[in-house]
């Protein structure tokens, strides 16, 4: 059983100042000062007259009428145009009562330019996050306050520290790796507490995360599946950053996204085996580790599968459209956007299955007391 200290306390309290530290750190990469100003409005009236159907799109110029809601031009109305390129993943159409994101241009408090950016979501996106951290505080408890710091201590360590390493040239699998460490530590022992069990937890990560990533580096080049499969990928070459090496992108983005099914079967086998000899302290270390691995072995066999349909979003589509067609499986699996996502899962899941053991077998010499000390008398 976990037991809050005044260790775990202390670690609470470190990663909650790292949260702080890495908000304000710059990324390198600071948001150009282009002189325009950002504001949510309100669609007043839309006017759709020059909007044609074609086909299942839609093409041509919607005008939008906006009130803005805040910043200094609140109050004020403005008139722009909403230009559809006929591609449904990049189009938007407001309707009036919709809340949009308007960039403006001024001079002398007039409003001079405004461009309709997309639909405002930081609002529901809010309501939803807020939503999320009171159930799980409601159901968790201490836990939960744990939980909900370690998905934002993650967050922030994505979007401050690894993105832009791996944009200025650091290498992309090595960099991955000691992420990937520092995340696991800090969620493993924000959990299990600066513990024994949290040791364990890490350590089965971590051993797991290091046979994706050898796995991956070897059959990457053997399904040759460039880097330029990811999406936006090819974007990077085009404004400024040629050097960047996409297939080591790709290889190091297959452990990233599995660490976290390897870090949940990890925590569980922990955990329960820790439970196991806090009720049973003369347990051996052998039926520890079978206990363990009879625990790896169920969970390990829903996790491959949560992996598989994890992924398989990302292709759903693709798959759809080559079922419409009568394409020939044979022509599907060697395909490089399905190659890659076989590669992805099959890697991230011998990942997930190689934790369980290693877990199972750290759990059993690091938890249980050597044979000669249970001897020992009292």
């Amino acid at each position: 059983m976990i037991h809050r200290s005044r260790a775990d306390k202390i670690f609470v309290i470190f990663i909650t100042l790292l949260c702080v530290i890495l908000y304000f750190l710059p990324t390198g990469f600071p948001v150009q000062d282009d002189g325009y100003t950002r504001s949510k409005g309100k669609v007043m009236a839309v006017d759709n007259q020059s909007v044609h159907q074609r086909g299942i799109v839609k093409t041509g110029v919607q005008s939008v009428t906006v009130e803005i809601m805040d910043g200094v031009y609140r109050g004020e109305r403005v008139e722009t145009n909403n230009i559809l390129l006929g591609k449904l993943e990049l189009d938007k159409l407001f309707q009036e009562g919709d809340t949009a994101l308007i960039v403006l241009a001024g001079e002398q408090g007039k409003i001079q330019e405004a461009n309709i950016i997309d639909h405002y979501r930081l609002d529901v996106e809010g309501i939803l996050f807020a939503i999320f951290a009171l159930v799980l505080f409601w159901y968790a408890r201490w836990t939960g306050v744990k939980a909900l710091l370690s998905f934002i201590f993650t967050v922030l360590a994505l979007w401050k520290v690894l993105w832009p390493l791996l944009l200025k040239g650091w290498d992309p699998i090595l960099t991955s790796q000691l992420f990937v460490c520092g995340i696991v530590a800090c969620v493993t022992f924000l959990i299990a507490g600066c513990s024994r069990t949290g040791l364990v937890a890490f350590l089965g990560t971590i051993s797991g995360m290091i046979t994706a990533c050898l796995l991956g580096i070897i059959f990457g080049g053997w399904f040759k599946v460039h880097g330029a499969v990811l999406p936006f990928s090819e974007t990077l070459l085009h404004v400024g950053f040629s050097s960047l090496d996409l297939t080591k992108v790709f290889l190091a983005g297959i452990f990233l996204a599995s660490s976290g099914a390897m870090m949940d079967v990890a925590m569980d086998i922990a955990v329960s085996v820790a439970e196991i000899v806090e009720k049973n302290p003369s347990i051996s270390r052998q039926d520890a580790i079978a206990s363990g691995m009879k625990v790896g072995r169920a969970v390990v066999g829903t996790m491959t599968t949560t992996l598989l349909l994890a992924y398989s979003s990302s292709f759903t589509a693709l798959m759809m459209v080559f079922i419409a067609q009568g394409t020939s499986i044979v022509n599907i699996l060697n395909m490089t956007f399905i190659a890659a996502e076989i590669l992805h899962t099959l890697v991230g899941s011998f990942g997930v299955v190689l934790v369980a053991p290693f877990t199972a077998i750290l759990a059993g010499w690091l938890l249980v007391a050597p044979a000669e000390e249970k001897m020992l008398p009292d």
